[in-house]
């Protein structure tokens, strides 16, 4: 045990200097960590842009026949003992091999029961005021860690086995914190060590909660830092170049679940990227829009994925964004799993700089599952409801979208907006939107402060983006926006320099829409505006001295070239209203025209990736618009039998992902569409050949797009008969069963 420990001593001074770091030091790497000048030193380097690991899957089983994706990479789940012979499994099937653990949770017994160092750690657990710990679902007795340093000696000691194993990288899962905790010894001692004052119960004050929730933020960053450091040092010893990944919910999803996360500040400590993890199970949380609250499963996960996009623009960092053929919940249908995965996926590739994607977490229980087959049999009593293996449609339309998925790495002059409102907007947000979600006084339970702005913009089609405000600062971060919405309900901004960094926005050209109307009770926490010679009563009046205008002033104001509007009005409250989407749209057109910039809106948005189409009709949008209709000649890649359409209208939620056949035209062969993993293509002037392999029990439909008929199509070398080769209208679409080992298909022509 004490081996163990010795493991995660770090070697090298600069890693001895940060274990020495107390709470109190870490004051100096919150949120402040990501300016300009800490990137550097956090010795940030671009994205390799390694091609090979587009698509990951994350497993805690072993390589099966069933369960062989295409994929590049894939993310063994657990550091337990059973790690070297699950990675080994997919190893020698080819697949690229990363590791990842829970960081806030995970089947920790030996750490908490003191087997590991000798120390019993069982006041380590999140805590609510009760004295209850706050429990994990996968399993008894698993809770929710508050972290410490000696928690993170741990991890690195899990982690040395991954390393020693090989891997590529490491991810650390879900760093989180309930805004419900807060109350366990060990809490205590870290609040008296950051603060220098006795611990205050969270629920008491503001005040309280806010600093309560600003800490925990600090410790998932410090536990997280040690773990990357180590890595690192590792590195350093032993010539290798493994990578530190984070998956975690947006910081959107974090505070409408009342969690506080580091997320922003964890690339100024190590961090090399991030796994988006938006699904179906957070993103059909409601929230309202024009006074009422429903899911909106797309435009949430569309603005879910936009803030992780966000996140690594700036560093020039790595993000998969995740998408999940099910979800966590057990008690949905088939039906209900694939209309709001398709809602999710579709959303995803609607953030065109993105194209690496975690195509399934845990592949195991969607493909070995059984769950009801449609909504009808929801109705029935739970314990009567039939369930069924995943459908074959679904199985073949998820290989089919796994095999585009990793195509979406397109040339910047392929990429094009067909259909769209005006671009170029965003709305600020901070981490500290997580902050303010527990009690004496949390913030509008559906996050209606962030949504009340976003909804209404995106609703009539606008491509709005959440703008993360911590890095306001880093240069030209805020250039690829004209116009600009903050309200400090619901969040604060952590430092008083990014006025600086808005102001020389908007005196260059920028519109900044600013709606707030100075009553939330999270203005009184004692923070830098209120303090160390400032005594403004919210930080907005600190911004608007900034920009030259009074302290509450209302209406338009002309700054430098660009124009600042205020709307003394609640965010949360607009969208409680069946005007206030309007309202928000008045404000930002007025904005927009004013720094010459043409209002548009549309009911749908359309995306050309290269020669996909991806495309999403909007649900309460432009009435009186008429419906998009999308004219060509096209593969439907969410249609199992991959049909051929010459025309798709986007119908309010309508959900596209399609190929263009035209785009491939002039060459002499190509693959349209596969539900498999297609390798070793080779083509010649009378001759195409490539192997495949995929999910053994399942059919291989493959889409090619060839100038003339074939003489002949072979499968390892056996003539494939007619129904399974059939050529009309350019196409030729083959049929045979997957299997687990690649086969090689031959077409004469």
């Amino acid at each position: 045990m004490r081996q163990n420990v010795l493991l995660c001593r770090f070697k090298t001074a600069s890693s001895l200097a940060l274990r020495a770091l107390t709470l109190a030091s870490f004051r100096l790497l919150f949120l402040p960590c990501l300016t300009a000048n800490l990137i550097a030193a956090a010795g940030f380097a671009a994205d390799d842009n390694r091609d090979g690991e587009r698509r990951a899957f994350q497993t805690n089983a072993s390589w099966s026949p069933r369960l062989n994706l295409d994929s590049d990479v894939a993310i063994v789940y657990g550091i337990d003992k059973r790690l070297p012979a699950r990675i080994e499994s997919w190893r020698s099937r080819g697949y690229g091999v990363h590791v990842m653990t829970g960081v806030s949770w995970g089947d920790y017994g030996d750490y908490l029961e003191g087997r590991f160092d000798g120390t019993v750690h069982d006041d380590e657990g999140q805590t609510t005021r009760d004295g209850n710990r706050i429990m994990h679902g996968i399993g008894r007795g698993i809770y929710y860690i508050c972290p410490t340093e000696s928690y993170a000696q741990y991890l690195c000691a899990g982690v040395r086995n991954a390393l020693d194993a090989g891997v590529q990288a490491i991810h650390l899962e879900e760093p989180e914190f309930w805004a419900r905790g807060g109350y366990s010894g060990s809490f205590k001692r870290a609040w008296k060590d950051y603060y220098r004052e006795e611990w205050m119960p969270p629920h008491t004050s503001v005040d309280a909660q806010y600093r309560a929730s600003k800490l925990k933020y600090v410790l998932f960053q410090r536990a997280l830092s040690q773990v990357f450091r180590y890595v690192h040092d590792y590195n350093a010893k032993h010539g290798t170049a493994v990578r530190c990944y984070v998956p975690s919910h947006s910081l959107l999803n974090y505070a409408q679940w009342d969690i506080v996360s580091p997320e922003s500040s964890l690339l100024g400590v190590g961090c090399d990227g991030f796994i988006a993890q938006v699904w179906t199970g957070t993103a059909r949380t409601p929230n309202v829009y024009e006074g009422r609250s429903k899911e909106r499963t797309f435009e949430t996960a569309f603005l879910e994925y936009g803030a992780m996009q966000n996140l690594v623009r700036a560093s020039g960092k790595r993000v998969w964004y995740l998408n999940d053929p099910i979800e966590d919940n057990p008690n949905r249908s088939w039906i209900d799993y694939r209309r709001n995965w398709e809602n999710t996926l579709v959303a995803s590739l609607l953030q065109p700089e993105v194209w690496r994607y975690e195509v399934a977490p845990w592949p195991e229980r969607i493909l070995h599952g059984k769950y009801p087959p449609d909504d009808a049999a929801l109705k029935l009593p739970q314990e009567s409801r039939p369930r069924i293996a995943i459908p074959r449609a679904y199985e073949s339309e998820l290989q089919t979208v796994f095999h585009a998925l990793g195509e979406m790495k397109q040339p910047s002059d392929s990429i094009r907006w067909q259909t769209s409102g005006m671009p170029g907007v965003g709305v600020l947000v901070s981490d500290t939107i997580m902050f303010q979600r527990g009690d004496p006084s949390p913030s509008e339970r559906w996050l209606s402060s962030f949504y009340g702005l976003a909804m209404p913009l995106l609703k009539r089609g606008v491509p709005v983006e959440p703008v993360q405000l911590e890095f306001a600062g880093i240069p030209n971060y805020l250039a690829p926006y004209r116009v600009l919405l903050l309200t400090y309900e619901g969040q604060k901004p952590p430092r008083a320099d990014l006025h600086a960094s808005l102001v020389q926005w908007v005196e260059a050209g920028g519109a900044l829409v600013v709606f707030d109307d100075d009553r939330d009770p999270y203005l009184a926490v004692r923070e830098w505006w209120n303090s160390d010679g400032n005594a403004f009563r919210t930080p907005r009046q600190h911004l608007f001295k900034m920009l030259g205008l009074p302290e509450d002033a209302v209406g338009q104001f002309a700054v430098g070239k660009g124009v600042v509007v205020r709307a003394s009005l609640s965010p949360a409250a607009l969208a409680y209203e069946k005007l206030g989407g309007q309202r928000v749209r008045d404000l930002v057109r007025q904005a927009a025209e004013k720094i010459g910039q043409k209002w548009r809106e549309s009911n749908a948005l359309v995306l050309h990736r290269g020669p996909f189409v991806v495309a999403a009709g909007l649900s309460e949008s432009t009435p009186e618009a008429k419906v998009e209709r999308l004219e060509g000649h096209f593969i439907d890649l969410f249609d199992a039998e991959l049909k051929t359409l010459r025309t798709f209208d986007l119908t309010p939620d309508a959900r596209a992902l399609l190929v263009d056949v035209d785009a491939l035209a002039g060459k002499q062969a190509a693959i349209l569409a596969a539900s498999c993993r297609v390798r070793a293509w080779q083509c010649t002037k009378d001759r195409a050949s490539f192997a495949t392999d995929g999910i053994v029990g399942s059919e291989a439909n493959v889409v090619l797009s060839i100038n003339a008929p074939p003489r002949s199509v072979t499968v390892d070398e056996k003539t494939l008969p007619p129904e399974s080769s059939v050529y009309a209208d350019g196409i030729l679409r083959l049929k045979y069963p997957n299997a687990s080992d690649p086969s090689k298909i031959e077409v004469l022509r």
